[in-house]
């Protein structure tokens, strides 16, 4: 069966480079992140796909979007898996996860970092994603009849990016 995969960047967080305050896995989204993830969600609902899971790195920004994005389009925000696989361990950790996904899972929905989010997408598809996904950004992989565990690099073909700056 048909799989889908949505990769979405997180959306702005504070920046902290100057402070040693604040660890980098604690980072907020800001009140523009904020907005930037509802318009994320909002788009996805209108776009009327059915979304079976959700998966984010631990930490706050990807928890904060992932939970943004899931109020939007009536997902149980208590159904988000939040997994350390995406959080630091590079694409292959993106892929793990992947891999790993339960069959009954058709469209999904994972909310991490760049670069290795970017790196990911254009691992798995065989066209151009149009280079490293600024925050925000969705890229909608579609995967031919194959399973979760299948996927692998260049089986993807490329639905839509999707850049937050399109949605105003």
């Amino acid at each position: 069966m048909e799989k889908n995969l949505l990769l979405i960047r997180h959306s702005t967080a504070e920046d902290v480079t100057n402070s040693s305050m604040v660890r980098d896995i604690d980072r907020e989204l800001t009140s523009r992140g904020i907005m930037e993830s509802a318009r994320v969600g909002k788009f996805l609902k209108d776009s009327e796909i059915a979304i079976d899971g959700i998966f984010c790195s631990p930490s706050i920004r990807t928890k904060t979007t992932a939970s943004l994005v899931a109020e939007q389009i009536k997902f149980d925000t208590e159904n988000i898996v939040s997994s350390e696989t995406l959080y630091g361990s590079g694409p292959r950790g993106y892929l793990s996860l992947l891999n790993g996904l339960e069959k009954h899972l058709n469209t999904v929905i994972i909310v991490g970092h760049n670069p290795d989010i970017s790196f990911f997408a254009d691992y798995l598809s065989s066209q151009d994603c149009g280079g490293s996904m600024e925050k925000a950004t969705t890229i909608h992989l579609k995967f031919g009849d194959l399973e979760w565990a299948e996927i692998s690099q260049k089986s993807g073909v490329l639905v839509k990016r999707t850049d937050v700056i399109q949605l105003n």
